[in-house]
């Protein structure tokens, strides 16, 4: 009422500046709601950097495997246009010259990493090949002259000058009814004849090409419609001379999906090359060994949380992009429960961190249920010096975190090394794939389940020269290690190999005494035959004799057995395993794993939940009458019977709302407000139809039907 006047007018009030809102700092949240909280900020930082250094491997990872893809694309487009820059009248020329040269890779299910893939793949064609290049999807290309006008409109990007660029780009959007491929020709000899207005740093490029060609990349190939692309092809056929066109197809599924789209005389203008990109159970098994089974970043994931992720991936999207953003949330959650995730770093870092920890830190290292158990392992004299000494304490951590450290650093080798053995054993028994095994070995003590010991038992009967094979691996595995443990485990697996030679010489041997025999058998008759091969069995069921190849083996097996045994221990086993370890899978579950039904109950039933205004708490069975509308018919249909009565539906829902009116009586009538609560309840019961949870029904028609939670 401030403003109140006679006259109508502006009027002008200045903000409070004293009110504003400040900006919290990211690390605050870290606090847990509370004034003060230890370490947070260096908790927050060196999450930050953990993540920042995930991030830049992923990346890594990411360039290292698609070089070789990039590489043989970069390979064909360098190809493909040779016969359109080279003038010769042969028959075999003109051919090529007349078909599009077109290269179908074959990306895999995983289409939410596709732009990932076609972005980069964009920069290094404009890097290395051509500035000319187009992306284009299903949505955005409903007929050939929005394929048209997409192509000129990303192609006036390339333009030098700013001004001009801008001229023809508001000369392109007044002439994009006449968008056509005549145009793009025009475009390209105008820009291929003056290089001044070739970007500089792409002129090196058209300095290379007589003719650059024109990249056109269509990210989903098979979500284009069939008459859209056929006509495009015929028509960029026959103006190749005049716009060298390269086509790039992105194929999800198979590439037999060309021929079913394509009648042969269209496929027949194309010049079709086959690409494979690197399988995404590929790709998660190389970003776990970078990520994961390394002890480059101390932080690792229990069981549960691992199994989830990949579940996940396997059975919902194939993605890797969002596995690594399901590892960052795992990653921001551990450091944001876990106090004492501040000593979740490098060795050296941790062991200066333990010196500062302060009072309630040691508190928190000794309710750590791993070191409980630590402690009731020792002496009397050493629990009292844990459980009173700060410092004797300190100096214990330290400890415990470099043997943590050293147990990882041989569990991840000896991993590999049982991988190797295992991997191509029949059936596989632990696993194909290394995450396999990895969580077996995390679960429990692997050597107690039946598949181990199945594995042992075929590992006793591998041939010489893969057993040969698999210890070559395994010793350039335990090669990479500085531990002298693990050297005196190389030098082991040396000494078998050194063994092998020697037995070919005695296999020889065995060879002509078995032959000998054969031959004094076969100068008796069929009955002493008979007789001695019957001897011969009784013989070998009393007491066989092994051969030094069956010996060796035993031995090889043993010893890895005994490896395994020694180093594969589970991580519960180990003290202050929670430091680097996450293992709340319910958390991460909630977060990753959607429940819509559950949401939507726990919304419309108690909105205080998601609004958290205190005016909506109610006891339960209560209807808080401030409430939503759609929350108010939501509960009073939830007492209803399968079949809801509009007209009752409609009153109480005005009883309870009318509860909370306070208009004032000159202002609204009796039948306007009845007229306003009669709209508002027919959008909400709008909105319960739209999400599911009635629909009209022509059992009567003043009714409608109950659809969700079985209603009575």
């Amino acid at each position: 009422m401030a403003a109140a006047s006679v006259s109508k007018g502006c009027f002008v009030f200045r903000p409070d500046f004293k009110k504003r809102k400040i900006s919290v700092p990211l690390e605050d949240y870290f606090n847990k709601g509370k004034n003060e909280s230890e370490d947070s900020k260096l908790r927050f930082e060196t999450y930050q950097l953990m993540w920042q250094q995930m991030k830049s491997e992923t990346e890594q990872l990411q360039e290292q495997l698609n070089k070789n893809l990039f590489d043989s694309l970069i390979e064909f487009l360098h190809k493909s246009h040779s016969y359109f820059n080279k003038s010769s009248r042969e028959w075999g020329y003109q051919i090529k010259a007349s078909e599009i040269p077109t290269a179908a890779i074959v990306l895999g299910v995983n289409v939410t990493d596709h732009d990932l893939t076609f972005k980069n793949l964009t920069e290094a064609l404009q890097n290395n090949v051509t500035p000319f290049v187009v992306s284009l999807q299903a949505k955005d290309c409903p007929d050939v002259k929005h394929i048209f006008q997409k192509m000129i409109s990303q192609l006036m990007n390339y333009g030098t000058d700013v001004e001009s660029r801008e001229g023809e780009n508001i000369q392109v959007t007044q002439k994009k009814t006449h968008c056509s491929m005549h145009s793009l020709s025009s475009w390209y000899m105008n820009m291929t004849q003056s290089e001044l207005k070739i970007p500089r740093k792409k002129r090196t490029l058209s300095s290379q090409w007589h003719s650059p060609p024109v990249v056109l990349i269509l990210k989903d190939m098979e979500s284009f419609a069939t008459k859209v692309l056929q006509d495009f092809i015929i028509i960029s056929s026959q103006h190749l001379h005049e716009f060298p066109l390269v086509l790039i197809f992105g194929i999800a599924t198979s590439p037999a999906i060309i021929h079913r789209l394509l009648p042969h005389a269209v496929s027949s203008l194309l010049c079709i090359e086959l690409f494979q990109s690197l399988s995404c159970k590929e790709h998660l098994t190389t970003v776990l060994n970078k990520l994961l089974l390394t002890t480059q970043f101390p932080f690792k994931l229990s069981e549960k949380v691992l199994q989830i992720l990949t579940n996940i991936f396997l059975y919902h999207d194939f993605s890797i992009q969002n596995f690594i953003k399901g590892l960052q949330l795992s990653l921001l959650e551990h450091f944001y429960s876990q106090p004492l995730s501040v000593l979740c770093c490098n060795l050296p870092e941790a062991k200066r961190r333990v010196n500062l920890l302060s009072d309630n830190q040691c508190e928190n290292i000794r309710r750590l249920p791993s070191f409980r158990r630590h402690v009731e392992m020792q002496t009397s004299e050493k629990q009292v010096s844990l459980l009173t000494n700060e410092r004797f304490l300190k100096e214990e951590t330290q400890l415990l975190l470099e043997n943590l450290h050293f147990y990882h650093t041989n569990y991840f080798l000896v991993l590999r090394c049982l991988h190797e053995f295992t991997s191509s054993l029949p059936k596989y028994p632990l696993g194909r794939q290394i995450r396999e095994l990895y969580c077996m070995c995390l679960e429990k003590n692997i050597w107690d389940s039946e598949e181990y010991s199945s594995a042992l038992q075929l590992l006793r009967m591998l041939a010489k020269d893969e057993l040969i094979t698999i210890l070559e691996k395994c010793l350039n595995i335990f090669k990479l290690s500085s531990e002298k443990h693990l050297n005196s485990t190389a030098k082991t697996i040396e000494e078998f190999l050194a063994q092998f030679p020697s037995l070919h010489a005695e296999d020889k041997e065995e060879e002509n005494t078995s032959g000998s025999q054969s031959e004094g058998l076969q100068k008796t008759d069929l009955y002493h035959l008979q007789k001695s091969l019957l001897e011969m069995k009784a013989l070998r069921r009393t007491s066989k004799k092994q051969t030094k190849f069956e010996v060796l083996r035993e031995k090889v097996v043993n010893f890895i057995d005994n490896l395994v045994r020694e180093h594969l221990l589970p991580p519960e086993s180990q003290p202050l395993h929670e430091v680097v370890y996450f293992s709340t899978a319910h958390v991460l579950r909630d977060h990753l794993n959607a429940a819509p039904r559950l949401a939507l109950h726990t919304a419309l039933n108690n909105p205080y939940y998601y609004l958290k205004n205190e005016a909506l708490k109610s006891e339960e069975g209560c209807i808080p009458n401030v409430a939503p509308d759609i929350c108010i018919a939501y509960k009073l249909h939830l007492e209803c019977s399968r079949l809801i009565n509009l007209v009752d539906w409609s009153e109480a829902f005005a009883t309870v709302v009318t509860a909370a009116e306070q208009m004032d009586a000159n202002s609204v009538t009796s039948e306007e407000r009845n007229e306003i609560i009669h709209a508002r309840f027919i959008r909400a019961v709008s909105e319960l139809e739209l999400l599911g949870f009635v629909k009209p029904t022509k059992q009567k028609t003043d009714h409608v039907a109950r659809l969700t939670w079985g209603g009575c």
